[in-house]
C-alpha cells in the first residue's frame, strides 16, 4: 500500500502537468489571437477599411439626358420626358421578402416582376444598384415617399424617359431605346465603359446608328450614410453630360401624310433631294409605336409584331428588296443609248410576245402595243421593246450602268439594317449560283425581272441622280450645314442653282469665283447628257400624255406637273394556266399578289425631289402607286418655299 507522501506526489506531477498543458494552450491562445490581430490590423487593413467605407459611403450613377432628334423644321420626333424610378440596393436590404411584401402593397409588383428581380440579383456586381421599375404613376412615386421609412435599401429616383412622336410615321428610320442587354454589352466597348442600371440604348435605326453620341456620359452623386443606410450628408456631385442633338432633313408633315397614305398597306415612300440628297420622307408601312419598347414591351405587343405576316418591324425602305420591274426601263434605256447599241428611233414591233429558243416571253399587254420607239416604249412601258433593247446591250453593259445609278449597293452610312440588293451579271452568276449566264436571264433583265433585287431607297436614288441631270449625290439623313455649303458650292460650280434655274458652267464660274470651294466634287454619271434628256423626256410622257402608264395620276396645275415610271414587281412566275384563265391580280391570293411600285421627280421643269413608293402586293404601280405619288408630290412642293426659306436664315445664322 501506497503511503500519504508518495500518493501527494503522484497527485502534484498531475497537477503541474495539467498546469503545464494549460499555460500552454494559453500562450497558443494568446500568440493565435496576436497572430490575427497582426493579420486583420496590418495585412488586411486595406480590405476591410475598403468594406466600411463602402458601409458608409455610397455612390449613385445617374442617367444622362439623352440627345433630341428634330425634323428639318425643329419638331421633335424623339424627345425626353420625366419619368420615375425606384432603384434597389440589394446589400441595404433587411429582408428581401419583407420588402417585396411592402412594395406590393405601394406599387405593381407583382410575382413576375419579382421572379426577374431575383433572377437579376444573381448576375450583378456587389453594391451595383437594381432598378425595381423605370415607369412609375405619380401616385405610385408619392406613395413611395411616403413610406419609404418602411422600406431601407430603395431610393425613389426622378429620371428621364425617351418620348417619340405619337402617330408612328418616323418609328422605322429613327428606331427606338430599351434596356440595355448583355448582348449589347458584349458587342460595345463603349457601353461596358459608361453601362449603369436603367441605361437605355438604341436598337434600331437613327438611334442605333449614332447611339454612342447620343447616349451622352453619366453624372455621379456620392453621400455619407449611417448604420442603418440613412444619408447624413452628400460628399459630392458630379454631373453628366448630355448626349448630342440632331437635326435630321426629314419633314415630318410629310412623313404623316406618306404614314396616312400607306396606311393599312404594306410599302414604303422615300423621298429625296436630288440636288443635296437631303432625305425628306422615308416610311414604312405598316407602322408601331416605339414608346411600347422604352419600359420594357408587353409579351402580347411583342408577338402581335412579330405574328404580322406585313412585317411592321422591318424598315422596308433600306431593308426590303424587290424586284424594280419596269421603273428601272428608263435606266436600260439610258445604258443601250450610252453604249451606242441602239437609238432612240429604232422600231420593234410588239405583238404581245416574243419567241427565243422556244421560250415565250409576254409583254404585260396581251394583244401587244404595234410599233414602238424607244420614247413611246417607255411611255407605254412596253416589254417586248426591252426585251430587243436588253438582248442587243447585254447583261454586263447594263450591270454597269445600273450600278452607277446607285443599284445593288448600301445608300446609308451606319444603318446596319440596310441590305444591298443585288445587281446580276455574268461573274455575279457564275460565284453565287455556279451557273453560266443564259440569254433568257439578259430579256428578263431588261424589265426589271429575274436577279435583280433593289430596295426603295435605292429606286428614289436612282431616279434623283437621272434627274439632276446625272450627276453622282450622296443621301443625308443629317442636317450639316458645313458640309451642305460644300455641295452647294460644287453644284454652284457645275451649273449653279439660283433662283431655282440652271445656268451653264461658264455662268456658274463667274458667280462663284471669289468664293473658296472646298474638295467636294460633283461626279458625272453619263458620256452624253442628252441621253438622260431623252430619258427624262419619255418619263414626261408616262405621266402627262394619253396612252401613258400613270396618266391618270397625273397633276394639271402647272407647279405640280412631275415625270415618273410605273413598274410591277412580279415574285413569282406567271403560268400558261392562269394566262388562259387571265386571272386578275385581285383573284390570287395576298401572297401571290405581283408588288406595285412607282418612281417619279417633280417638278418637270424644274426639278428638284425624287420620289418611290413600293406596295406590297398591291398589283400595277399605275393603279396603286401612282395615285399616292400625285398627293404626295404636292405637299411636297408646297412645302419646297418653307424649306428654301429655313435653309437661307438658317446659312444667315451660321
Amino acid at each position: 500500500m501506497r503511503s500519504f507522501s508518495e500518493t501527494f506526489q503522484n497527485k502534484s506531477k498531475l497537477i503541474s502537468r495539467r498546469m503545464f498543458v494549460l499555460s500552454a494552450l494559453k500562450v497558443g491562445v494568446f500568440v493565435s489571437i496576436v497572430s490575427r490581430l497582426f493579420y486583420l490590423q496590418i495585412s488586411e487593413n486595406i480590405k476591410y477599411r475598403s468594406l466600411s467605407d463602402k458601409n458608409r459611403f455610397r455612390e449613385w450613377k445617374l442617367i444622362p439626358q439623352r440627345g433630341i432628334i428634330e425634323d428639318f423644321y425643329g419638331e421633335k420626333i424623339a424627345d425626353n420626358v420625366q419619368s420615375f424610378q425606384l432603384h434597389m440596393i440589394p446589400e441595404d436590404v433587411p429582408n428581401m421578402e419583407t420588402l417585396f411584401f411592402r412594395l406590393s402593397k405601394v406599387i405593381n409588383f407583382d410575382n413576375n416582376k419579382k421572379r426577374r428581380i431575383i433572377k437579376r440579383l444573381k448576375k450583378r456586381k456587389r453594391w451595383e444598384p437594381i432598378v425595381i421599375s423605370d415607369n412609375l404613376s405619380w401616385s405610385e412615386f408619392s406613395r413611395l415617399n411616403l413610406f419609404l421609412h418602411e422600406m431601407q435599401g430603395v431610393k425613389p429616383v426622378v429620371a428621364l424617359a425617351r418620348k417619340y412622336i405619337s402617330d408612328g410615321s418616323s418609328s422605322h428610320i429613327i428606331g427606338y431605346v430599351s434596356e440595355t442587354s448583355v448582348k449589347d454589352l458584349e458587342n460595345s466597348e463603349f457601353l461596358r465603359e459608361i453601362n449603369i442600371p436603367g441605361l437605355k440604348t438604341g436598337k434600331n435605326g437613327f438611334e442605333k446608328s449614332y447611339n454612342n453620341l447620343m447616349i451622352g456620359k453619366p453624372g455621379i452623386q456620392r453621400f455619407e450614410v449611417n448604420a442603418f443606410g440613412k444619408r447624413i450628408k452628400e460628399l459630392e456631385f458630379v454631373k453628366g453630360t448630355a448626349g448630342e442633338n440632331f437635326r435630321t432633313t426629314l419633314d415630318q408633315e410629310v412623313q404623316t401624310l406618306a404614314s396616312k397614305q400607306l396606311e393599312e398597306k404594306s410599302g414604303s415612300v422615300c423621298v429625296m433631294d436630288i440636288y443635296t440628297g437631303d432625305i425628306v420622307a422615308l416610311v414604312s408601312s405598316p407602322t408601331f409605336d416605339p414608346n411600347k419598347f422604352v419600359h420594357g414591351i408587353k409579351q402580347e405587343d411583342w408577338d402581335s409584331l412579330i405574328k404580322n405576316k406585313k412585317k411592321p418591324l422591318m424598315n422596308k425602305p433600306l431593308s426590303g428588296l424587290y424586284p424594280p420591274g419596269s421603273t428601272i426601263k428608263p435606266v436600260v434605256a439610258l445604258s443601250a443609248l450610252e453604249n451606242d447599241v441602239f437609238s432612240t428611233k429604232k422600231i420593234v414591233q410588239c405583238k404581245g410576245s416574243i419567241e427565243l429558243y422556244g421560250q415565250t416571253y409576254h409583254c404585260w399587254k396581251e394583244k401587244g402595243h404595234g410599233f414602238m420607239n424607244m420614247r413611246s416604249a417607255i411611255k407605254q412601258s412596253c416589254d417586248v421593246y426591252f426585251y430587243e433593247v436588253s438582248r442587243r446591250l447585254g447583261i454586263d453593259r447594263l450591270s454597269v450602268t445600273a450600278k452607277k445609278f446607285g443599284l445593288g449597293k448600301k445608300v446609308l452610312d451606319k444603318f446596319d439594317e440596310e441590305k444591298s440588293g443585288t445587281v446580276p451579271n455574268t461573274k455575279w452568276k457564275l460565284k453565287n449560283i455556279g451557273k453560266g449566264w443564259v440569254l433568257g436571264e439578259t430579256l428578263i433583265s431588261g424589265i426589271g425581272q429575274g436577279y435583280y433585287q433593289s430596295s426603295p431607297m435605292q429606286l428614289c436614288l436612282m431616279t434623283a441622280q437621272l434627274a439632276n441631270g446625272g450627276y453622282e449625290i450622296k443621301p443625308r439623313i443629317i442636317d450639316d450645314p458645313d458640309s451642305l455649303q460644300d455641295v452647294i458650292e460644287a453644284w454652284k460650280k457645275e451649273f449653279s442653282i439660283k433662283n431655282g434655274s440652271l445656268q451653264t458652267t461658264e455662268e456658274a464660274t463667274m458667280n462663284i469665283e471669289d468664293q473658296n470651294i472646298k474638295s467636294f466634287e460633283l461626279k458625272k454619271l453619263y458620256r452624253n447628257q442628252e441621253n438622260i434628256k431623252f430619258v427624262l423626256d419619255a418619263m414626261y410622257g408616262a405621266t402627262n400624255e394619253p396612252m401613258g402608264t400613270s396618266f391618270r395620276s397625273r397633276h394639271t396645275k402647272a407647279e405640280y406637273v412631275y415625270a415618273g415610271k410605273t413598274g410591277t414587281s412580279q415574285i413569282r412566275t406567271i403560268t400558261p394556266e392562269e394566262r388562259e384563265l387571265k386571272l386578275k391580280n385581285v383573284d390570287l391570293p395576298y401572297e401571290k399578289r405581283d408588288h406595285a411600285l412607282f418612281t417619279a421627280f417633280a417638278p418637270y421643269k424644274k426639278p428638284r425631289y425624287a420620289i418611290s413608293i413600293v406596295i406590297e402586293h398591291g398589283g400595277t404601280g399605275g393603279s396603286e402607286a401612282a395615285p399616292i405619288a400625285k398627293k404626295l408630290i404636292r405637299k411636297i412642293l408646297e412645302r419646297d418655299k418653307i424649306r428654301e426659306k429655313y435653309r437661307v436664315n438658317l446659312f444667315e445664322e451660321i
